[in-house]
């Protein structure tokens, strides 16, 4: 699969799962439930982001050039949703603000797909980068990414 449909498949799979949450606290799910799926939310995020900052913005940014300011303000918006992550990660339904950190992490991601799929990748796809080698790369370090994941969040 080229990089930017397997970017884009992350991006349908990420917010269904925000809809999924969403849904939950609509419903007065329980606790665990809505920890099982803010977890796979944050660890989806996570090898997409760290993959996509690793692989994809580098060639990017090299094929784009005077367009880099796209691929600045798309790893500012990394470095955010990293940080809610983070507190997402370190905290449970139970407490008060988290909801509010799930929904707003799903805002951040919603505002931060349109800008990738309706600016960068259409700039991406004229600039003739081998996409296909791309998209190896990123499944191969995403793989690698959840492997590490799991393994920590096993120890």
């Amino acid at each position: 699969m080229d990089a930017i449909a397997l970017l884009t498949q992350d991006h349908r799979e990420v917010q269904a799962l925000f809809k999924q949450y969403d849904k939950l606290v609509e419903d007065e799910a329980e606790d665990d439930e809505k920890q099982s799926i803010a977890q796979q939310i944050c660890t989806m995020l996570t090898a997409h982001a760290m993959a996509e900052e690793e692989i994809f913005y580098p060639a990017a940014r090299d094929a784009l050039g005077d367009d880099e300011d796209l691929i600045d303000e798309a790893t500012v918006e990394h470095a955010s949703a990293k940080d809610l992550i983070a507190q997402i990660e370190a905290s449970s339904p139970d407490e008060e603000l988290f909801d509010a950190k799930v929904k707003v992490l799903g805002e951040y991601i919603e505002h931060h797909v349109k800008e990738e799929e309706g600016e960068m990748f259409p700039k991406v796809k004229k600039a003739k980068l081998d996409l296909a080698a791309l998209g190896a790369e990123i499944t191969a370090r995403k793989e690698e990414i959840l492997d590490e994941l799991a393994a920590g969040a096993e120890s």
